[in-house]
């Protein structure tokens, strides 16, 4: 007995949409048929939208944050203490950070952890660049925002191991950060309180 299913333009989108972080098969068919179906989707603007961010979004050469210019707002912001400068694994680390208005440094994104299962070593990660600022724009401390599983304490170390030997302070983020856990899963009062009661490394 043949088994009908949807059309293949169908399928092929269902495919696509399976592919994004977080969206099951269930859950990308459910947005493919709303986007076929209901006449709020607007799925030519959703595209061009796509297309746009995708084309013009790009790393800030300098800390790795999102922007449309060689470098982004935090960079350009000329109010920041010069004198702080945050090291966080990904650029999505930034703004629960800035959202919690306990600090107005400079940061600068790693673009991942040293993590020898996942094959990221030290020198897939902006580390190079990390250690240029370090030399060139001489901040008085560096605080390292590093999640508080097993490969961000590597990271924090392996870092920390690099930057002894220069005239910086170097500190961690202290109480409130749940072991094993990122930034991303913290609230901004708990991260807040992190940051007040960072230690040095």
């Amino acid at each position: 007995m043949k088994r009908f299913d949807y059309p293949p333009e169908i399928k092929a989108l269902v495919s696509e949409l399976k592919r994004m972080p977080g969206i099951g098969p269930r859950s990308a068919e459910r947005i493919a048929l709303w986007m076929i179906q209901s006449c709020d989707a607007r799925p030519a603007e959703i595209a061009r939208t796509i297309a746009e961010t995708t084309e013009t979004i790009h790393a800030c050469s300098r800390c790795g944050f999102f922007t449309t210019e060689p470098l982004c707002e935090f960079c350009t912001d000329e109010r920041r203490e010069a004198g702080l400068l945050c090291v966080v694994e990904q650029a999505t680390d930034i703004l629960p950070l800035e959202r919690t208005g306990a600090f107005r440094g400079r940061y600068h994104s790693l673009g991942g952890r040293i993590a020898p299962l996942d094959h990221v070593s030290p020198e897939d990660l902006r580390i190079d660049s990390l250690l240029e600022r370090v030399k060139t724009e001489q901040p008085e401390e560096v605080i390292l925002a590093l999640g508080a599983d097993v490969e961000g304490e590597a990271t924090a170390n392996y870092l920390a191991d690099l930057l002894r030997d220069q005239p910086v302070k170097i500190t961690r983020l202290a109480q409130g950060l749940p072991a094993g856990g990122g930034l991303e899963h913290a609230d901004e009062l708990t991260i807040s309180r992190a940051l007040s009661g960072r230690t040095a490394v």
